[in-house]
């Protein structure tokens, strides 16, 4: 089994979905210890490209990837937009003109919008931000790929690692962002952009595997 192009695009509408149905939560997340606007930011952001996508879904999964950072970075405020767009546009880096992706590939793509991540966010692991969810996620792709599994049963294990990496962040102490103004006070509430990028890689599985 590959991943398809077709898959990658289904997993943008299923995170438009998702944002749409999720805001107030994310909402409510940060504004425990944030700008109380993430959920707002991330339905606005997926909306954006939703609204963009019959500009560039013709183009192989890197130009959709590319499209999509494009419009996050145009449409959502705060910290997130720079974040999750550049996310998309480095994941377009190894995947400029693939119109499938094998599981090594996904895990190149998702490696690559990572590091794009920690290069502008600067995120050390336990810093309580979204790279708490990411890495532990990686970490099971490498395990399924060594493992020579396939793309499902991988995406199945990057939930389950990722679930753990965002209820986590609930014990950390904010080293990032505006969290960090509070110092101890920002232990005991789950981050929010923790708990985004969990709705990612669930979109994603969901889209995978089936429901």
């Amino acid at each position: 089994m590959t991943l398809t192009k077709k898959h990658i695009l289904d997993w943008l509408k299923a995170c438009a979905a998702e944002f749409e149905t999720q805001q107030d939560y994310l909402t409510d997340l940060d504004r425990e210890i944030g700008d109380a606007d993430h959920g707002l930011n991330m339905n606005r952001g997926f909306t954006k490209v939703i609204e963009k996508l019959p500009t560039f879904e013709a183009q192989p999964i890197g130009g959709v990837m590319k499209g999509t950072g494009m419009a996050l970075m145009s449409s959502i405020g705060g910290a997130s937009g720079p974040l999750y767009g550049t996310f998309f546009i480095r994941a377009a880096t190894s995947t400029a003109n693939a119109q499938e992706l094998d599981l090594a590939g996904l895990l190149k793509m998702l490696e690559d919008g990572v590091a794009g991540i920690v290069m502008r966010g600067k995120a050390e692991p336990s810093d309580k931000t979204m790279c708490d969810t990411w890495w532990p996620a990686l970490e099971a792709c490498k395990n399924a790929v060594e493992d020579r599994a396939d793309i499902g049963s991988a995406l199945t294990a990057m939930v389950e690692a990722a679930e753990k990496g965002a209820k986590a962040t609930i014990s950390m102490q904010a080293r990032k962002g505006r969290a960090s103004y509070l110092g101890e006070r920002s232990v005991g509430h789950q981050d929010a952009g923790a708990t985004s990028s969990l709705f990612m890689i669930k979109a994603l599985s969901a889209v995978v595997n089936g429901g």
